[in-house]
């Protein structure tokens, strides 16, 4: 399922956060993360799922 997150992440990072963590706070900072550019969003999902 990680594997699927990731891909998620890379192609559109707010999605595979909230497959991992829902709408929480990171899920809204990723938005805005990905807002103000799509590389922080991406390494922000990334981080977010390996964490997890």
């Amino acid at each position: 399922m990680d594997v699927i997150r990731i891909l998620f992440a890379i192609f559109l990072p707010p999605v595979g956060v909230f497959l991992q963590v829902g709408l929480g706070l990171h899920f809204w900072l990723n938005i805005l993360l990905t807002l103000l550019g799509y590389i922080p969003g991406i390494v922000h999902a990334v981080w977010i799922i390996a964490r997890r």
